[in-house]
């Protein structure tokens, strides 16, 4: 789900970065390879590569429907909980939640705190968005989208 838009890996960005005399001289040779797509445009493409429709995703999420299309069309950026829901409606794994989080410019999943801790075992286990919601309440975390004032 979600190619990088350059040839080059992390890794090898991070090694140019540091072997670079100025950060003006890395940025001038690596142009090409920084940014990221806006979010609007990384999960449009995540559905055309997986042959799947927005509505689809945005119900499996449990986003309100307007605010889902909103959202794909690049008129509202998602909160990092709406983030979360998008990834239960694409049925992500960890990894391709954390490039969700990433391209929507929020905080990754962190293993050290609870709740993140448990979304993380629960995306790990294919659990359902609303799997998910029963776990974090057993365990008195806080809901996922708890929030609705975005």
């Amino acid at each position: 789900m979600g190619k990088r838009t350059g040839k080059a890996s992390t890794s090898v960005l991070w090694t140019n970065l540091f072997k670079s005399a100025s950060a003006k001289t890395y940025l001038e040779n690596n142009g090409e390879e920084l940014g990221l797509p806006t979010f609007a445009e990384y999960i449009t493409g995540c559905c055309r590569e997986r042959g799947e429709v927005p509505e689809r995703v945005i119900k499996r999420a449990g986003i309100e429907r307007a605010f889902g299309h909103q959202i794909f069309r690049g008129i509202r950026n998602p909160s990092r909980d709406s983030v979360l829901q998008l990834a239960f409606g694409f049925e992500a794994d960890v990894e391709q939640t954390q490039l969700l989080l990433r391209h929507a410019g929020h905080c990754a999943l962190y293993p050290r705190i609870k709740r993140d801790a448990t979304i993380s075992y629960c995306l790990k286990n294919g659990y359902s968005l609303i799997e998910t919601q029963q776990t974090l309440s057993e365990l008195a975390l806080p809901l996922i989208g708890g929030d609705k004032n975005e």
